[in-house]
């Protein structure tokens, strides 16, 4: 029963990374569905895991972006590589400083709170409704824009935000071009996930836990259904009107609510 819950929770995982309606917010939900009663910090390291499977997917789709950003930080010369290497640095910023010292309060944001969950994915339709009225404009990234942007996606920890919402709607009202923010986007979390996966990888928390098959058979499907959904998803992104994904997100919501309230 674990592994089948665990091989949903990465299909899900897959799916929905790449469309701004909140991965975390919609694993929170599957695990409250699927009566998964998993501790908070379980909870969390399952979450994790699987985004470290799509960020790895990420990787592979943007393997060509990924290398022109690794050249750029290291060629150390003031060319347009290095300026996008140096935006996605800054735009770190913001959530790794809030990994490292609220580690233990964004811990307990995991353990099923569904009304929170159903609050944030309705400020996610709000956010997606702003940035759907706003103008698209051709502007691009600048430092200060990097480090806002990263600042929405320090706050879209909070499961029911979704991150590629929170970024590119953030990228949208700045101005900037929504092909321009969606890259951003899904390029900003890759090193964010993968530090933070490599650090439960030093202190023994992956292979500690007594959960290493499902956590495997997660990643696993996480990894191959984000692999699948990348490639047409962002397309879809890019190309919709973020209206639509915000009725999503306000209708995912009610029924979180109506489900938790009769439960």
């Amino acid at each position: 029963m674990e592994a089948l819950r665990a091989a949903l929770l990465g299909i899900i995982q897959g799916l929905t990374e790449f469309l701004p309606v909140s991965s975390s917010g919609h694993l929170e939900l599957a695990k409250f569905f699927l009566g998964d009663t998993s501790t908070a910090e379980d909870s969390l390291l399952m979450t994790i895991v699987l985004h470290a499977a799509t960020a790895l997917s990420t990787l592979v789709v943007f393997r060509k972006d990924v290398g022109e950003i690794l050249r750029g930080l290291f060629a150390f010369k003031n060319n347009e590589a290095f300026q996008f290497s140096l935006k996605i640095v800054v735009s770190m910023i913001p959530a790794a400083f809030m990994g490292l010292c609220f580690a233990d309060e964004i811990e307990q944001l995991f353990a099923q709170r569904i009304p929170l969950v159903a609050a944030m994915l309705g400020l996610t339709g709000l956010l997606l409704l702003l940035a759907d009225r706003a103008k698209s404009t051709e502007k691009p990234v600048s430092l200060v824009n990097a480090l806002i942007i990263g600042i929405a996606q320090a706050i879209a920890i909070i499961p029911g935000i979704s991150r590629s919402g929170a970024t590119i709607s953030t990228s949208v009202l700045l101005g900037i071009d929504r092909e321009r923010a969606a890259r951003f986007s899904f390029l900003m979390v890759v090193p964010l996930i993968l530090g933070k996966i490599s650090k439960d990888v030093l202190d023994g928390e992956l292979t500690d836990s007594p959960n290493t098959i499902p956590l495997l058979i997660g990643f696993t499907t996480a990894f191959l259904s984000g692999l699948w959904a990348c490639t047409w998803m962002i397309k879809l992104v890019k190309n919709s009107q973020l209206k639509y994904f915000a009725v999503y997100c306000f209708v995912i919501a009610a029924v979180a609510l109506i489900a938790w309230a009769f439960h």
